[in-house]
């Protein structure tokens, strides 16, 4: 386990952080590593000095792909647009010993590098909430470098995750979910070990409530990673109704610790609601349904590219393996549309922008594409004084 610490950010602070993170991860058992780890102390960094940093150390990498975003309704400053990023960042043990994308080289993969290819696309775009997948750096990378970054976080892991197949791995994958400590205030965190059909499954979700500190506005955001590989989509359909039905059972009451904020909702209603995740399927299957005809009321963010408003876009993956080429809608962010309103989405990359040889690539550094977009309460509470 290669237990050296990111270069980034204020060397003591990391290595204070890792130091006591790795002790932690060694003796502890799997259930007992999603632990919030934030309450120790981190040095606050520049962030626009770290984008540099990314820049300098990728100097001889073609540049990060150009995407814009497409506004659809302008905030008010009372009411500031939230800032979501939803990615499967690619586990370094899956890229470089599993995945199997045969049109990229390893050295692409080379984890030196490849981390500042990560933090530079989060860094570019500046999101107030990060959900993360197949996140197998946290410890020594992410948490320490986002946490000095003014992020909360939180760490789910596998159960048995394939990562620790491989040789020289980092530990386990799992999903991580970061947020602005400075836009809102942490109320609770559930983690999930999603079940299909009455048995656990090895697939994770990070449900936490948060308050927006500008608008007093209580709501919920979701991570989560569906199993993946064509033949499974009665499971994966399955793993979405337990998370549907975990869900609306946080979200709604009887539940004594957010008595005060459910009081702020609507009458008859639970509190907004955030999903980000990668399904592992398109969609038109049966969990993408499950998702669109919920009772919570939930919408794709995506769709707000497409001409009609109801259309998600043609791929948020696309790669070449030995089995052939896949290009495939699999990544979402969904909404509740009574609450949020969708004020802009980043746009995607095209065919010429991503290459032929697909992604990975020496510019991008995982198989699926960020998804980014900027949304707003369609209501706002009684101020909290």
């Amino acid at each position: 386990m290669d237990l050296r610490v990111c270069q980034m950010g204020s060397a003591s602070s990391s290595s204070r952080l890792f130091g006591t993170l790795a002790q932690s991860l060694s003796s502890a058992p799997l259930a007992h590593t999603h632990v919030d780890a934030d309450d120790l102390e981190s040095e606050q960094a520049d962030p626009d000095l770290l984008l540099r940093e990314c820049e300098d150390v990728l100097r001889n990498r073609p540049p990060r792909l150009h995407r814009d975003f497409i506004r659809t309704r302008t905030s008010s400053p009372q009411n500031p647009a939230i800032r979501v990023m939803q990615w499967n960042i690619l586990a370094q043990a899956l890229g470089e010993g599993k995945d199997g994308f045969v049109r990229c080289p390893l050295e692409a993969l080379n984890w030196a590098e490849r981390k500042y290819l990560i933090l530079e696309e989060i860094l570019t775009y500046r999101p107030d909430i990060v959900c993360l997948q197949e996140v197998d750096h946290y410890f020594d990378t992410f948490q320490p470098v986002l946490a000095s970054l003014g992020y909360q976080s939180s760490f789910c892991p596998k159960p048995c995750s394939p990562c620790l197949d491989v040789h020289n791995n980092n530990g386990p994958d799992g999903c991580a979910l970061f947020f602005s400590r400075e836009r809102f205030q942490l109320l609770a965190t559930n983690h999930l070990r999603l079940s299909a059909m009455m048995l656990k499954t090895n697939q994770v979700a990070i449900v936490a409530t948060l308050r927006c500190r500008a608008t007093g506005q209580v709501f919920c955001v979701a991570v989560t990673h569906l199993k993946a590989r064509s033949g499974w989509e009665s499971l994966r359909s399955a793993q979405g109704s337990y998370l549907l039905q975990n869900l609306c059972s946080i979200t709604s009451p009887p539940n004594p610790e957010l008595e005060e904020a459910r009081e702020e909702s609507e009458v008859g209603e639970g509190l907004p609601l955030l999903v980000c995740g990668d399904f592992n399927a398109e969609p038109g299957e049966e969990v993408y349904r499950r998702f669109e005809a919920s009772p919570l009321g939930l919408d794709s963010a995506y769709k707000h590219l497409s001409a009609d408003g109801r259309t998600e876009p043609p791929y948020t993956s696309w790669k070449i393996r030995p089995s052939g080429e896949s290009c495939v809608t699999l990544d979402y962010i969904w909404y509740s549309t009574r609450r949020f309103n969708v004020d802009a989405v980043l746009q995607l990359p095209n065919e010429e922008q991503i290459g032929p040889d697909r992604l990975p690539s020496y510019h991008y550094p995982s198989d699926h594409l960020s998804l980014v977009c900027d949304l707003s309460f369609s209501h706002q509470p009684h101020r909290l004084q």
